[in-house]
C-alpha cells in the first residue's frame, strides 16, 4: 500500500481534524481548510472521519500508486484524472497498481481531498496527523510533499476492505455519488454568515453600513493563515488599546489599515487587532473554498441562527453517514 509523489503540485499535506487541546501552549488547531469535505472522503472509504487525507491546493499534484488502492476525491474540483481519464468525485474509487493520479487545474474551489482506505501511515504529532508547516510538525516531515516522497496507508478497516473487494469486481465507476450542496459551496461570489465580534460596538456607524453592504475581494496574499481581503475601509469610533486574546477559525480581525483579515485554520492562538465578526461553524467550509479574487459579502445572523445552522449540517452529515452504510450492505 505505498503511493509515490511524482510531482508536488502548489501545496500538498495530509491534513485531519486538527491538534487540539494544545492553544493555551501556544500550539495552533491547524487541521483541514474545509473539514466537511475531509469528513466526507473518509466516510467514502471506511476510515473515521478524522483520519489524516491529503489536502491539495489548486494544481499539479500527481501521484503512482504502487499498489491497489481504494480512494475517495472531494472538495474542489481540480479536474481529476486517472491515466490521463477523468475521475469521478464525491465516491469510493478502486485504483489499480501502476495507475497516475494527477490534479490539473481548478475550475471551482480551490482545494481537493484525497482520503486513503485505512489512512496514511503516519506518526500523531500531539494527537493529530495534521501539518503546520510553519512550526514543522506532523504531517509528513512537518512539510509540504515534494517530488520523490513515497508514504504508505494503514490497514483497511472492516468496512473499507469490504468495499475494496467490491469495487475491485466492478468495471466501472459507480452510478452514484455524494450529493455536496447541503453542506458546501464553490461559488466565486458568496454570502457568509457571521455573528457580532467583542470588539462590533467600537467601530462607527458608517463602516458597519460599509462592511454589509459592500463586496470585499480576498487578496492574492492569503493563505491557510488568514484570508486579507480589499474593500470599504472600516474604521473605529475612536483608537483604543487592546490586549491580545484568545482567536478561532473565522475570526474577523481589523487592523489598523481598516482592511479585514479573516483568520483561517493556521490562526494564531491568539490576536491584538480589533474583532469586528466572526464567521458561523457552518459557512467555514464554503469560505475554505474560495479562491484568491472571490469576493465576499457579509450577513449577520444571531448565535442562535448561527448553532440551528451548526446542528442542521452535523445531522445531514449523520444521514449521509447512515445512508452510506446501507449502500456498502446492498
Amino acid at each position: 500500500m505505498v503511493i509515490k509523489v511524482l510531482q508536488p503540485g502548489m501545496l500538498a499535506t495530509i491534513q485531519d481534524l486538527g491538534r487540539y487541546g494544545l492553544q493555551k501552549f501556544g500550539v495552533i488547531v491547524g487541521g483541514g481548510m474545509d473539514s466537511i469535505s475531509l469528513r466526507i472522503a473518509n466516510l467514502l472509504v471506511g476510515n473515521s472521519e478524522g483520519e489524516g487525507t491529503l489536502e491539495v491546493t489548486l494544481f499539479g499534484t500527481t501521484l503512482l500508486f504502487e499498489s491497489d488502492e481504494l480512494i475517495a476525491i472531494t472538495g474542489g474540483n481540480l479536474q481529476p484524472t486517472i491515466d490521463g481519464k477523468e475521475v469521478p468525485m464525491w465516491q469510493p474509487i478502486f485504483i489499480q497498481k501502476g495507475s497516475i493520479l494527477k490534479f490539473n487545474a481548478a475550475i471551482s474551489g480551490s482545494r481537493a481531498y484525497v482520503s486513503f482506505s485505512g489512512g496514511i501511515q503516519v506518526p500523531k504529532v500531539m494527537g493529530s496527523k495534521s501539518t503546520y508547516i510553519r512550526a514543522g510538525i506532523g504531517g509528513f516531515q512537518g512539510r509540504k510533499l515534494q517530488k520523490g516522497d513515497i508514504f504508505e496507508c494503514d490497514k483497511r478497516t472492516a468496512l473499507g476492505e469490504d468495499l475494496f473487494h467490491q469495487l475491485q469486481k466492478k468495471a466501472s465507476y459507480l452510478s452514484w455519488s455524494v450529493y455536496y450542496t447541503p453542506f458546501v459551496t464553490f461559488k466565486k461570489i458568496q454570502t457568509i454568515r457571521i455573528i457580532k465580534g467583542s470588539e462590533y460596538p467600537r467601530f462607527d456607524e458608517e463602516s458597519l453600513k460599509k462592511f454589509f453592504s459592500t463586496p470585499y475581494t480576498i487578496s492574492t496574499h492569503s493563505d491557510r493563515m488568514g484570508y486579507r481581503l480589499k474593500g470599504a475601509d472600516i474604521q473605529l469610533i475612536e483608537p483604543f488599546e487592546l490586549l491580545s486574546e484568545g482567536v478561532t477559525f473565522g475570526t474577523i480581525q481589523v487592523p489598523s489599515n481598516g482592511q479585514p483579515i479573516i483568520l483561517m485554520a493556521d490562526r494564531q492562538t491568539t490576536g491584538g487587532y480589533p474583532k469586528i465578526g466572526q464567521v458561523i461553524s457552518a459557512d467555514l467550509p464554503s469560505l475554505a473554498q474560495m479562491q484568491a479574487n472571490g469576493q465576499v459579502y457579509f450577513k449577520e445572523v444571531t448565535l442562535e441562527e448561527a448553532q440551528w445552522a451548526l446542528i442542521h449540517q452535523e445531522k445531514k452529515l449523520k444521514e449521509l453517514a447512515f445512508g452510506l452504510r446501507l449502500k456498502r450492505s446492498q
